[in-house]
């Protein structure tokens, strides 16, 4: 099957400006790009689609997401608009807690129905591919009733799926040897069932500490996994140097990182993914996008998709959001959600418009793409392809 995309206002995901540009797909790949002003396919295409000027652009890629869940915290949340802190939240047993309960309770067909309805919704808006952790059982079975869940809604979901073993991410008050517990057992099962997956760790106040993660992230790197870490979202404990130093893939979140961190991260070639929505949601701090570009770093924005601090998993709000709060321009906040972290999660065949590439595709009802960093709200996207076949 041949399919031309005509006349459409090209933005390929390079962070290059935009152009006119008709677009070949074949199969499931970009087969080639004219330029606009050339003439248009032959007749005898399979099929043709007038863009009128619309952005054609590379599918979104979330690169950090917890979107698969049990349960909801609106309770707690109309705690915390009556004046309840966090902390008072969670010495009540709600916070993480009350999700942790729940996706124990939850089965496993369960959490891949909860699962796959919410990668319906995202890939409604765009996003393509993504990255989706567990974190929510904080035991074994659990750990790996998630991880199981995220394989069977990967096999069934159009786009791509990367799964990531979360398995530092709260610490269990009832049980004094909890990180040995997921160093010596949850992380050999999890090595056993899911050789070479990505496995993160949360380095926070009254999470994982450096020595904590440290432990884990050292017997993984071992194992052979690529190593993420979640640092410097209230406090700069010195994750993010712990992270540097074993040589993990991406330090997230950062939003209370010094300029001089920034800067080693910059020269490091560690992924920074800053999660814009959580600043929206929690606390108004955000991470500085702008400075980790300007020192030449690898920026990449994400959803950061969960229950308590990031209830979003819109890709067009993250933009938004980046261009308000982090200091972007639109095409830079285009590149950190398509291109960029399509390299961060091992994906090198999309993010990208261009010959060969995969043929993960939106367009957009815009003529502008400065209008997904202006509009806040709604959908952008009018149809979207994944591996060149039309799912929207």
């Amino acid at each position: 099957m041949s399919l031309w995309i005509c006349d459409a206002r090209l933005v390929d995901g390079s962070g290059a400006p935009a152009y006119r540009a008709h677009v070949e797909v074949t199969g499931t790949t970009v087969a080639r790009i004219l330029p606009g002003g050339s003439a248009p396919p032959a007749a005898g295409t399979d099929e043709v689609i007038d863009a009128a000027g619309r952005v054609l652009m590379p599918g979104f890629v979330d690169a950090h997401t917890h979107a698969l869940f049990a349960g909801d915290r609106l309770d707690e949340f109309e705690r915390k608009l009556a004046g309840a802190t966090y902390l008072e939240i969670l010495g009540g047993g709600g916070g993480i807690w009350s999700t942790v309960r729940a996706v124990r309770a939850a089965s496993e067909d369960a959490l891949v129905a909860l699962l796959s309805e919410r990668l319906r919704h995202m890939l409604r808006e765009g996003t393509t591919s993504l990255e989706v952790k567990s974190g929510y059982g904080l035991d074994t079975d659990n750990e790996l009733k998630m991880l199981r869940a995220i394989r069977r809604a990967a096999a069934v979901f159009p786009g791509g799926l990367a799964p990531t073993a979360l398995l530092g991410h709260a610490l269990d008050p009832a049980d004094p040897n909890f990180v040995a517990r997921v160093v010596e057992e949850t992380l050999p099962a999890v090595h056993a069932e899911f050789p070479g997956i990505a496995v993160d760790a949360f380095c926070e106040r009254g999470a994982w500490s450096v020595d904590d993660c440290r432990r884990l992230l050292s017997r993984a790197r071992e194992l052979g996994h690529p190593l993420r870490l979640h640092a410097d979202q209230f406090n700069a404990l010195g994750g993010l140097e712990l992270g540097l130093e074993l040589g993990a893939c991406s330090i997230d979140h950062l939003e209370a990182t010094a300029p001089e961190g920034l800067a080693r991260l910059a020269q490091s070639g560690a992924y920074g993914v800053m999660l814009p929505v959580t600043g929206f949601h929690t606390d108004q701090r955000f991470a500085a996008g702008r400075a980790l570009l300007d020192m030449g770093g690898r920026l990449v924005l994400a959803s950061n998709c969960n229950p308590g601090s990031a209830p979003s998993g819109s890709m067009p709000f993250v933009i938004a959001l980046g261009v308000r709060q982090l200091g972007l321009t639109v095409l830079e906040a285009i590149r950190a959600t398509t291109s960029t972290p399509a390299a961060l999660l091992g994906l090198g065949d999309r993010g990208l418009i261009r010959a060969g590439a995969r043929a993960d595709l939106l367009l957009l009802w815009h003529r502008d793409e400065r209008l997904l960093g202006y509009e806040l709200g709604g959908n952008p996207v009018e149809r979207v392809w994944v591996a060149g076949a039309e799912i929207i």
